[in-house]
């Protein structure tokens, strides 16, 4: 059986030591969420000093909201955006290959309710096998409604004509935010949550420098020198970039997806459900994804950012009405486990495009007069590239000395082919036997945090010692999921998690209240 990996590498008091025996840096990243984590990888696989700095957790906001696919982004080619899809689908092929525990072959159906939407939409989808090439996932077919109605059981069959299959990818995007934080740390790096980047270092000419950080948990502050900063702080770019020019004009247009998790009875079966248009020109889909179906997602612009967005009463009853259209029985307000929201860090609109699903997905980098390199936009699905893009803009500007990326081939912390994605487990990939024996030495650990949730003690002890978690929202949001798929289990387990972490990280009685306390609060937001 495989040891685990050292404990001291991912101990927080090691990472913290390396701020002060390491005066200099390559590069500090700032933001941990896909892009943060992908610029900081890109650039230790060219051997680059590399410092990651995240104010909260890892995948805290936009990241840990997705709807949980890696995709091309059927929508995008039919707006004609076939560049976009083309990269995403290579991205996706790559994914699934160096992260094959989180990444699955996720069938989806297509149901055709005119004589006509059978035929056009395999057309479409034939093209995007072709885009996909040697990377494809699998070819696309014509159902009919016999067949249709077998993948979809929960289906309405009023008036169905057939469907359509294809194929792309579902992931856990909270765990691959994890595990690359692992694997960056792996390859040299200093990755670091709960450290808040509070100000901008520039020398004599006035370039930036370097960063002022602050540990969340005890208050030090630490200047960091580095060759080039990358502002990747998703929705929260421009909060950043107004350190550097106090009268930035923005760069973001925010646009908010929410989502709802109801029980996989209302979509029996391993397929997943996709609606080609809606009433507001996007589409909707319905993903099995850890026992639970996935119900969304809505797009609706804002003006002010948040760290915890609040869902709108409009958007929920749209994903409702919407997924009752198409279901023999229709998910209710009161069959909703968990709902969560998340901002989109698009990209400021092009000339004409007023609407965000017309903004482009892809991403754009920008670098200030001072030097401070700022990336936005983009998805899950191309963190790889964007990461390399921005490493090879830091690079073009002389700030680096460094060769091509190599992530293209890396395989990330855990990667272990799978085909048991039935159970929750399979997120841990070449770490569950390290994860088992932990049990086999402590029973006890073996117990579940709540009677209806499968996650065990055993899993809060492993987030603390080799996952970097901190506080009781990290485990049950990130590492175990569990708000993301009950709330009001997550909040009858964090008792439980705060006295494991407690054990583990050193904390009193006061700290476990009060740690109780914030995260029932917020559970309560993605109750309905």
């Amino acid at each position: 059986m495989p040891a685990p990996p050292p404990p001291s590498a991912f101990r927080r008091e090691t990472l913290l030591q390396q701020l002060t025996a390491q005066p200099d840096w390559d590069l500090i990243v700032i933001g941990g969420g896909a892009t943060g984590l992908g610029a900081a990888l890109d650039a230790l696989s060219r051997g680059l000093r590399t410092l990651l700095l995240e104010r909260d957790d890892f995948a805290k906001g936009t990241s840990s909201r997705s709807t949980k696919l890696v995709h091309g982004g059927v929508r995008y080619l039919a707006q004609g955006d076939v560049a976009l899809v083309r990269e995403a689908l290579r991205e996706r092929g790559l994914l699934l290959r160096n992260a094959p525990h989180l990444v699955s072959n996720q069938r989806f159906v297509i149901p055709s309710y005119a004589w006509w939407t059978g035929p056009f939409y395999t057309l479409g989808l034939k093209l995007y096998d072709l885009l996909a090439g040697r990377l494809s996932l699998g070819a696309s077919v014509l159902l009919d409604a016999a067949e249709t109605l077998r993948r979809l059981g929960n289906l309405r069959p009023t008036g169905l004509r057939g469907g359509v299959l294809y194929h792309d990818g579902q992931f856990d995007d909270a765990r691959l935010a994890v595990n690359l934080a692992q694997t960056a740390i792996e390859h040299g790096g200093t990755v670091l949550n709960h450290a808040a980047v509070d100000g901008l270092l520039k020398d004599a000419q006035g370039r930036i420098s370097g960063v002022q950080a602050t540990d969340q948990e005890t208050g030090r502050r630490y200047e960091l020198r580095a060759r080039a900063v990358v502002n990747a702080t998703g929705i929260f770019v421009d909060e950043l970039r107004r350190l550097d020019e106090p009268a930035a004009r923005p760069l973001l247009r925010p646009s908010q997806g929410v989502h709802l998790v109801v029980d996989q009875a209302f979509l029996p079966g391993g397929d997943a459900l996709m609606i080609p248009r809606t009433d507001d020109g996007r589409v909707l889909f319905a993903v099995p994804w850890h026992g639970r179906v996935v119900l969304g997602t809505t797009d609706t612009p804002l003006d002010a950012v948040s760290a915890e967005p609040q869902a709108l009463e409009a958007e929920i009853e749209f994903i409702l009405r919407t997924a009752g259209r198409y279901l023999v029985r229709p998910p209710r307000r009161a069959d909703v486990r968990s709902v969560f929201a998340g901002l989109r860090p698009l990209a400021a609109p092009t000339k004409g495009a007023n609407q965000t699903k017309e903004i482009s997905r892809s991403h754009k980098i920008s670098v200030s007069p001072a030097g401070l390199i700022t990336i936005t936009g983009g998805k899950w699905t191309t963190y790889r590239r964007m990461g390399q893009d921005v490493v090879d803009r830091a690079v073009q500007l002389g700030r680096l000395a460094a060769g091509p990326s190599q992530t293209a081939q890396m395989p990330i912390h855990g990667a272990q082919p799978t085909t048991d994605f039935g159970s929750h487990l399979h997120v841990y990939g070449s770490d569950l036997p390290a994860l088992q024996q932990l049990v086999q030495e402590h029973p006890e650990l073996s117990q579940p945090l709540v009677p209806e949730a499968e996650f065990s003690r055993a899993e809060v002890v492993w987030a603390a010692r080799y996952e970097l978690a901190r506080t009781v929202e990290d485990v049950l949001a990130r590492r175990v999921r569990l708000l993301f798929l009950d709330a009001a289990a997550a909040v009858r387990a964090a008792p439980v998690v705060a006295a494991l972490l407690a054990a583990e990280l050193g904390r009193d009685e006061a700290w476990q209240r009060a740690q109780v306390a914030a995260f029932t609060a917020l559970a309560r937001q993605y109750q309905l």
